[in-house]
């Protein structure tokens, strides 16, 4: 082999070693993880994670709340409302059995919002009864429905505004939660419906990381 033959072989070398080294970052999350189990237990993590904008909501206490100052801990935001027929019930009820059975560390790390999408009839007070069902520890939130609209395109977790002239009206959304990072950024997302028992194995291993 000859030096101009072993220099192309060294450079052919470190390429494919840079670009190895890139894919397998993107894929394993920053490292937070099998990213094949993790796919499997429905949570996808973001090659980069993305800023909140600084939307200012109530929680269930009547206290303001800035939605890219929820910092110190891992957030779940789960998008729905306390009327809602059939997803969120289940989702919260899920939340709380996952919740139940993660090592008592981990749920010292984990926070759990839900983030009204319908503040037309969601006071605060009614976010707080309706929690306090599943679990007091639960969050709630809600603002005008232009704000909350707002954080949920930068999430890209969609909703449809309801008619709310309509009785007994419904909210079409997502059953996706998204995943924010101790630092405030999103970080993935969690899909639905959810898989108790592979995020119950899974994210420990995600959540102890930082």
């Amino acid at each position: 082999m000859t030096r101009v033959q072993k220099t192309v072989f060294i450079l052919v070398a470190l390429v494919a070693l840079v670009l190895g080294l890139t894919v397998n970052k993107v894929l394993s999350g920053r490292g937070q993880g099998d990213p094949t189990a993790l796919i499997d237990a429905g949570i996808i993590l973001l090659p980069t994670s993305r800023s909140l904008p600084d939307v200012k909501m109530t929680n269930q206490d009547g206290k303001p709340v800035v939605m890219n100052e929820l910092k110190g801990k891992w957030t779940m935001l789960f998008f729905g409302y306390t009327f809602c027929p059939d997803i969120c019930p289940t989702t919260l009820a899920q939340l709380r059995q996952i919740k139940s059975e993660l090592p008592k560390d981990v749920v010292g790390k984990l926070q759990i919002v839900l983030v009204s999408v319908d503040p037309n009839r969601d006071t605060p007070q009614q976010l707080k009864q309706y929690l306090g069902y599943f679990d007091p520890e639960f969050q709630g939130v809600t603002a005008p429905v232009d704000d909350i609209q707002k954080l949920a395109n930068a999430v890209s977790i969609p909703f449809i505004p309801a008619d709310t002239s309509k009785p007994n009206y419904t909210v079409d959304h997502s059953g996706n939660l998204a995943l924010l990072g101790p630092d405030g950024t999103q970080r993935g997302f969690i899909r639905s419906p959810l898989n108790n028992q592979k995020m119950i194995a899974q994210l420990p291993g995600l959540l102890m990381r930082e």
